[in-house]
């Protein structure tokens, strides 16, 4: 993509950027609060009960590598339209599996649904396209604050959605049709920069790429943060559920969670900015450990209140870390291969920890399941000495 100036109109196009990765926040924490619940529901095997989660996450992994290209190719603003026609198609597939309680239809309705969300993870890389470079991580941050209204509305909203029809989650899933079809007219005024005619990329592009420790210091950061975030909080709602807590409680611990998740981004820019990636993406990951101790302590409304809320600003902090320590790593030619690979190692460590959370949570209960997460999260802190010396366009992530 073209650099932008430093006196570039680009905070209005921030400002609209934003709004869209709140239209698709909104879609995502309505999604999480209802799939699993729709899916223990009209599964015949209760251990199967997060597999439209898992449905949801595959459908980003197998097709975001192939977005980034695409964006390359055709620009931000057009492929971002595409996925949200897939949203609009993705969520009445859905609401018609809920109509006719289709445990099959409902994971291909959340399949489409997933690679319409792998389309709007791209909203971040274009805030720090569109934004001066000194002001990148800043720009991701604010972006990702526009996840706060989903943390609002997507819990309060599915509370009214579930019933709003005859047969239970139909209103819901229509209701993210909605949001995209919304999203699909809003695109209409986001202007970028057109796509910057590129020579072809060397294969010797790849053996740089993987060969560099800084990317995949960046990369582990954001892969174990989202990955254990998910892993915990797929299994939340029915663990919860077990334990004999309402409904309404369940909404209310994964709004708190939500929030968790990107109210910090109001300041995890300027925190990056004072005292570093590395030291804010240890403080995530402390954070998730801290999670994980909670739940081990105990199962009232309370503890997953209080552990829910720290894991989601722990997931904040190592996913902002990780997408700024990504655009300092690479150069503007590298950006398609580099941000298809981030993403694509994204949605298939989410798809397993989603995978996984049902079938462990069945099998051998909340605790262990926080004991595994453990392992991956003392990775991502020995992972992040090899985030030293990324550069790129004269800035570095020494710090």
């Amino acid at each position: 993509m073209n650099e932008p100036s430093a006196s570039a109109p680009w905070q209005p196009t921030l400002l609209l950027l934003t709004t869209l990765y709140s239209l698709t926040s909104i879609s995502a924490v309505t999604l999480a609060a209802v799939s699993g619940l729709a899916g223990l529901a009209f599964a015949d095997d209760p251990a199967n009960a997060t597999l439209p989660v898992t449905c949801y996450v595959i459908g980003g992994a197998v097709s975001t590598f192939s977005i980034s290209m695409l964006m390359a190719k055709v620009g931000r603003r057009s492929g971002f339209r595409v996925g949200t026609a897939f949203g609009v198609s993705g969520a009445l597939l859905g609401a018609w599996a809920a109509q006719i309680h289709s445990f099959s239809l409902l994971c291909t309705g959340t399949f489409v649904l997933g690679i319409a969300a792998a389309f709007s993870q791209y909203y971040r890389f274009a805030a720090a396209e569109v934004a001066p470079v000194a002001f990148r991580s800043r720009a991701v941050s604010w972006v990702m604050s526009g996840g706060i209204l989903g943390a609002i509305l997507g819990p309060e909203g599915s509370r009214f959605t579930k019933g709003l029809t005859s047969e239970p989650f139909v209103g819901s899933f229509l209701s993210l049709a909605i949001l995209a079809s919304l999203a699909f007219l809003l695109l209409g005024r986001l202007q970028l920069a057109q796509v910057a005619e590129r020579a072809a990329i060397p294969v010797g592009s790849w053996r740089s790429l993987i060969r560099r420790p800084p990317l995949w210091g960046a990369i582990i950061s954001a892969v174990v943060g989202y990955a254990v975030m998910l892993f915990l909080m797929t299994a939340t709602p029915i663990a919860m559920h077990q334990c004999h807590h309402g409904y309404d409680d369940t909404a209310r611990v994964i709004e708190w969670h939500v929030l968790g998740m990107f109210v910090p981004s109001f300041f995890t820019g300027s925190l990056i900015g004072r005292f570093g990636t590395r030291p804010v993406i240890a403080t995530g990951a402390l954070l998730a450990l801290a999670c994980a101790a909670i739940n081990l302590n105990g199962t009232s409304v309370a503890h997953f209140w209080v552990a829910l809320a720290l894991l989601g600003v722990g997931w904040n902090f190592m996913f902002v870390g990780g997408t700024t320590l990504l655009t300092t790593a690479i150069s503007t030619h590298e950006q398609p291969l580099a941000q298809g690979l981030n993403e694509s190692l994204i949605y298939f460590g989410n798809a397993a920890a989603s995978g996984l959370a049902g079938y462990l949570l069945h099998t051998v209960g909340w605790q262990a399941m926080n004991y595994a997460a453990l392992p991956f999260l003392f990775l991502s802190l020995i992972a992040l000495p090899f985030t030293r010396g990324a550069r790129v366009d004269g800035i570095s992530s020494q710090a």
